[in-house]
């Protein structure tokens, strides 16, 4: 069936929204959005089955549908989901589809949806929160940090994100870091960085204004600190210094019995937005130390990742430490694989799962066609409210 991807799944859209008219509305209005949900669903379905028989799916499921709500996906939804999902993968596996493989995918099916539905169910929280727009900073041309006044409490920890949804852009959801430690008035930073042809990122840092409305949906992520009585090291790049700084700042209230050291990675000065703060606490706080890296005037970016690994590699006693790793997933991930070559222990280094770097996109920077897709399949990997790290694709 995956040699016939790309038919596998217009099939179940045209069944799906043909069977199911009310369907549609649910769905992003835009083709290229309506694409990439393509790509999610196929790269869903192929995590939950190589996975059914693990005890890990069940929770995983059980938060795919707590966040779904957030679609505002119904236990009927899920019905016609499957009878239209059953009908492509019969129209495409040919003789292959025996009744037994009929059986055997309506079973996995009623699996994914009965731990989904219950999930949602059982959650306490609201499909969204509304929050006002309270103030919008900008630095640079591609740079924003938008302040959000919810009108309900909204409960979070340092470190975690949130996805969100604004009117510009309707029916499309991306998730950003949340900025601050919770405060007394409720209100929380987002820190986005406009992507070339992003969507949901365009309108957030150059179109959204004070007094507009954005929806959030529950925080997630496990990127939040463990513990104050060893050293720890935080490594932020560009706006994935947003969940370093909410936890520093909450740190700042109560202090950690060892040393911390802050690396802040900017490609350019722009990505340096927050450094008056970070200078600001670095005098005020005497376990606090800091090192900027940048790239040397006129030089291309990526020598800033030449300088940290530089700057890591002067710095001793990684076995003894936490790492926290916030920024774009290539970045991540390198930089864990190269703080477990000098020594960090892989259990020690947190940061949110993030997709193998450079898979799941051509040289060019596009999404890849199912083609290359499958016969160069990155890892599969979905919105999953528990750990994926923000990004807008």
């Amino acid at each position: 069936m995956e040699r016939r991807a790309e038919h596998a799944v217009k099939f179940f859209y045209s069944h799906l929204f043909w069977h199911n008219p009310g369907i549609r509305e649910l769905f992003p209005s835009s083709f290229e959005e309506l694409e990439r949900q393509r790509d999610r669903l196929f790269a869903a379905l192929t995590h939950v089955i190589a996975r059914l028989e693990k005890g890990t799916l069940v929770p995983y499921l059980h938060e795919l549908g707590r966040d779904h709500r957030k679609f505002q996906a119904r236990p009927e939804h899920y019905a016609a989901v499957g009878t239209s999902l059953l009908a492509a993968l019969a129209a495409t596996s040919g003789s292959a589809w025996t009744p037994m493989v009929e059986k055997a995918w309506s079973e996995a099916y009623q699996v994914i949806a009965d731990a989904m539905t219950a999930g949602a169910a059982a959650s306490e929280d609201p499909p969204w929160w509304d929050a006002e727009v309270v103030r919008h900073l900008r630095y640079g041309q591609d740079i924003g940090v938008l302040t959000l006044e919810p009108h309900a409490p909204f409960p979070y920890v340092p470190g975690q994100y949130t996805s969100v949804s604004c009117e510009r852009v309707p029916r499309t959801w991306r998730t950003y870091s949340i900025g601050n430690a919770p405060r007394a008035d409720g209100t929380l930073d987002l820190h986005v960085s406009r992507i070339e042809r992003g969507r949901v990122s365009t309108a957030l840092v150059r179109d959204v204004r004070p007094g507009d409305s954005l929806r959030l949906a529950a925080a997630g992520g496990k990127l939040t600190f463990r513990r104050a009585d060893r050293p720890a090291c935080f490594i932020a790049a560009g706006t994935g210094w947003a969940p370093v700084r909410a936890m520093l700042e909450d740190l700042g209230k109560h202090p950690p019995d060892q040393d911390v050291r802050l690396f802040v990675v900017g490609r350019d000065p722009a990505h340096l937005y927050d450094r008056p703060l970070i200078d600001e606490w670095a005098a005020a706080r005497d376990w606090l130390g800091v090192t900027y890296i940048t790239p040397a005037p006129g030089r291309h970016r990526n020598q800033a990742t030449d300088r940290l690994a530089t700057a890591l590699g002067n710095r001793a006693l990684w076995p003894d430490q936490d790492v926290y790793l916030s920024g774009p997933p290539p970045f991540v991930e390198e930089t864990a694989y190269l703080l477990e070559e000098l020594g960090a222990r892989p259990g020690r280094i947190f940061h949110d799962a993030v997709p193998a770097a450079g898979r799941g996109h051509g040289p060019d920077g596009r999404p890849l066609g199912f083609g290359e897709w499958f016969l160069n399949r990155p890892s599969p990997h979905w919105h999953n409210p528990a750990g994926r790290a923000p990004r807008d694709d």
